[in-house]
């Protein structure tokens, strides 16, 4: 049986249900379909922490979708999931892979300044405040760059960045 039939949250039920008529309604290819109802069961199985069934609907959907758009929110949602299992580069690649295909995705780049954030205070903790300044830099140049696409996000991003001085280092508009 497919995930997306194993669903028992009512928004789960609801999202598919919505999600199959739109898929029958679209003028799409078979494997558009195929590709979005592995991007979906994905995204079942990872808010259900089953991380390694999502990643294979993910790199299944990856296979057959076509679309930049839509293949950047599943290199994005790939990401996602080496980083909350603690993979930061691995992460970060697909968190750049998918700003590659779609540059407005903010969430992506709010995600990568967190890993330089991360990385920063640990090389911090360690002494080596060269590298950590560095990747505080970093941090800062991403956030802002995901501060200009949603001016209303990110608020502790935006205290930061104010509080370190870093807001007056770039250019937000």
């Amino acid at each position: 049986m497919p995930r997306s039939q194993k669903n028992d949250n009512f928004i789960d039920k609801t999202f598919t249900v919505l999600a199959d008529i739109v898929l029958k309604v679209l003028p799409t290819s078979r494997e558009e379909k195929k590709a979005f109802c592995y991007y979906r069961d994905g995204m079942s199985a990872q808010s259900e922490g089953e991380y390694a069934e999502a990643l294979e609907n993910y790199y299944e959907a990856l296979k057959l979708e076509e679309d930049p758009y839509d293949r950047s929110y599943i290199l994005y949602n790939i990401g996602l999931i080496y980083a909350s299992n603690g993979q930061h580069i691995k992460a970060l690649e697909y968190y750049h892979q998918s700003l590659e295909l779609n540059t407005q995705l903010p969430q992506a780049l709010n995600n990568i300044a967190v890993i330089y954030h991360y990385q920063g205070l640990k090389a911090a903790k360690q002494s080596k405040f060269d590298i950590s300044k560095s990747l505080f830099d970093k941090a800062a140049n991403y956030w802002i760059q995901a501060i200009y696409l949603a001016p209303n996000n990110y608020i502790e991003a935006q205290n930061w960045l104010k509080t370190t001085g870093r807001i007056s280092e770039y250019k937000v508009s």
